[in-house]
Formats: structure tokens, sequence, C-alpha cells
């Protein structure tokens, strides 16, 4: 019996040997590394239009990782759901940067979330990217936005559509900050431009019944229905807009809230010749795009498509990687400080951080959707200079 004990107290002291450095080598290899967060409705109505961001995000940072990461660490993505509600959105950013103490996060969807959670960034001193298209009117020291704002996209949509399609618009958008205040500069800027709004209306998030809607737009016949409805309703709204017989080929119709990846869910025949006004089309012809999409496909699946919130995360952790480097810290203030004026040649070509403001320098580019769900583009501007307050 103690021959036995004997001969086991051995043998687990030696294993404990050869272990112990393996154990210590591994814990050294766990404390080599940087979290950061990453923020988007993964369930929910927002879903449709966000949860496929996420893929984009991560797609980065296993480029990242294998290229040797950030100042010599392994980037370890923790992944949050916001449910498509705002609240959760606020409660998960607090556990992002209290409990998990992540270096930066890459997040939400909808102004909404992004109104949630900026509170949480500001008095926590975090920082957040956010990547989709907004109605501006913000600037925070927080937040690096690397979406267009509203002036790159609404301003630019409507006098290219008021300059090729028509003078007279209906307003449509589902019922919270993005569309609503994204028309209040798009109202301005049709009238300036000699147009005018036959109607205005909002419906909750999640609605999926327009055919009252859709009966007033034919009544008064505008040239234009210009949209701002987002996520799953997107997919009841091209759907009965095509039952009621509405030709897209007679009257425009102009999606802000519509890129590859929701035609995706709402299916090419119900958006073909319907235009959109984005910075990024997967149809881009330059070699960083075609490097971004067949990577996307190669990871994700040949059927799957890319779209302009797609890019803009993905070009967020580039963004994030190079101010990181330049600044030689992950401090978050030192970050944002190397971001002023940073320049990267991504999926949507050259864009640049202004020196003051936190968004993007972009171009606009717009296009119609054809039979197979892409975008055949019809106008490309220059660079626009971010201008998040506009006075119109």
């Amino acid at each position: 019996m103690k021959s036995n004990l004997r001969r086991d107290l051995v043998k687990a002291l030696a294993l404990a040997s050869v272990a112990g450095p393996t154990m210590m080598r591994t814990a050294f290899a766990q404390q080599d590394v940087v979290k950061v967060g990453i923020l988007h409705s993964l369930t929910g109505t927002i879903a449709l239009a966000e949860a496929s961001v996420v893929d984009a995000e991560k797609l980065a940072i296993d480029e990242i990782n294998a290229a040797g990461g950030v100042l010599g660490k392994k980037i370890v993505p923790v992944v949050e759901d916001g449910a498509s509600d705002w609240p959760t959105f606020a409660e998960k950013a607090r556990k992002l940067l209290g409990q998990d103490k992540v270096a930066a996060v890459f997040g939400c969807y909808t102004s909404a979330s992004r109104k949630a959670v900026l509170p949480v960034f500001e008095q926590a001193k975090g920082l957040l990217y956010y990547p989709t298209y907004y109605e501006g009117q913000e600037q925070s020291p927080n937040i690096l936005y690397t979406a267009h704002e509203a002036t790159q996209q609404c301003v630019q949509g409507c006098n290219w559509l008021l300059e090729n399609r028509g003078k007279t618009f209906y307003l449509i958008g589902s019922d919270y900050i993005w569309p609503r205040v994204t028309n209040k500069i798009a109202r301005p800027t049709i009238v300036k431009g000699g147009g005018s709004v036959l109607g205005e209306e909002y419906m909750p998030l999640g609605s999926t019944s327009f055919g009252s809607t859709i009966n007033k737009i034919k009544a008064v016949k505008p040239d234009i229905i210009l949209s701002t409805i987002v996520g799953g309703s997107n997919v009841a709204f091209y759907k009965q807009l095509k039952a009621a017989g509405v030709n897209m080929k007679k009257t425009t119709v102009m999606a802000f809230a519509v890129s590859e990846e929701e035609v995706s869910g709402i299916g090419n025949e119900n958006v073909q010749d319907v235009l959109t006004c984005m910075s990024y089309l997967q149809s881009l012809d330059n070699p960083a795009n075609k490097k971004f999409v067949a990577a996307f496909k190669a990871k994700y699946g040949q059927k799957r498509v890319t779209g302009d919130t797609l890019a803009c995360a993905y070009t967020a952790v580039y963004l994030w990687k190079m101010a990181v480097e330049k600044a030689k810290s992950f401090d978050v203030d030192k970050v944002i400080a190397a971001s002023a004026n940073l320049e990267f040649t991504g999926p949507e070509g050259l864009v640049r951080f202004h020196g003051t403001n936190h968004h993007l320098w972009k171009q606009a580019r717009i296009g119609a959707f054809g039979a197979d769900g892409q975008v055949n583009m019809i106008y490309e501007s220059p660079l626009i200079e971010p201008n998040p307050f506009p006075t119109i």
C-alpha cells in the first residue's frame, strides 16, 4: 500500500514538472491578448440588417490576428446581443466596459441603440466605433463614426433625384430617430431644389402592414418615394409595393436603408429597379473590395453578400488597429487623438477621418438593384467632407 502511494507520488511530481511550464506558458499567452466588444442585434426585428455586421467585424479581426495582431497582442472578441432592444444595448455596453474591460467596442445599428449606449461610453470613458449611416446631429468624444452622416447620403441623394428623377416626393420611414431627423434634413433640401413633399408617414419598427400607406402614395402619384424603413419591415413593404402594382421604372423608389445584404432577405425580385444611395457597393471594382468580398464569401459561404454597413464595420476594425499602432497604446484618449486625419484604403476606396469631428470623408454612390440583387452604379461623388451639423 505504501509502495503504491510512493509510486503515485513520484508519477504526480514528474507530471507536474512537465505540466508546470506548460501551464505557465498558457497563462502568459492568455495575458498576451486584447479584448474588444462586438455589440449588435443578433435577434429581433433589426437582426435582418444587423446580425451579419458581426461577420464582417470577425473577418477583420481574424485577418489582423493572422498578420500578427495589434502591438503583438491577439484580438479576442466578446460578442453581445442587443436583441433589437435599446435598454438591452445599454446593459450590454456596461458589461463590456465594466466587466470585460474591452479596449473598444464595434457596435450598434440604429440611432436609437446608439443613443442608448452613448451616455454609458461617455461616463465609462469607453470607445465605440459606430458603422451605420445615420442622421448626423451628433459628435460624441467617445464615438468614432465610420459610415456616412446625413449630408453625405440624404442631401446627396435628394439633390441627385431632383436633377434626374422628378420634383414631387412621398417620405415614408420607420418611427424612430434616424428616419425622422433624416427627413427633417430632406424636406428643406427638396424645397431648396424646387421640389415638394406630398406626404410623410412613419410606421412602428417591425410593422408588416403597409396597404393603407401604399394606397395614399398611389392616390397622390409622387415622382419619387423616399424610404427610410429599416429592418424586417422592408420585407413586407417591398413585397406589398410590388403586389399593389407600383412600377419602379415609372415611380422612382430610393431606399436609404437597403443594401445588398438586406436584399438577400427581402428578395431580389421585390426590389429590382429600386435605387439606393450608399458609400459602398459590393460591385465596386477595386483591389481592396475584391479581396474583402472574396474573403467574406470564403469564410461564410459563396451565396453570402456584403453591403454598406458590413464594409463600414470591417473598415472600423482596421481603423482602430491603425490608431492603436500609431498611438503605440490601447488607451482610449490616445487612440482617439491618433485617429484624427487617419487614412485607410478599404473596400469602399479611400476614407479619411476628419481632423476634429470623428466622422469620415466618404463618397456617395447611387445605383439601381438588378435582378441578381447587386447594384448597378449610376452616380459616384468625389470625397465629401463630413458635416454632422448642417445649416440647410
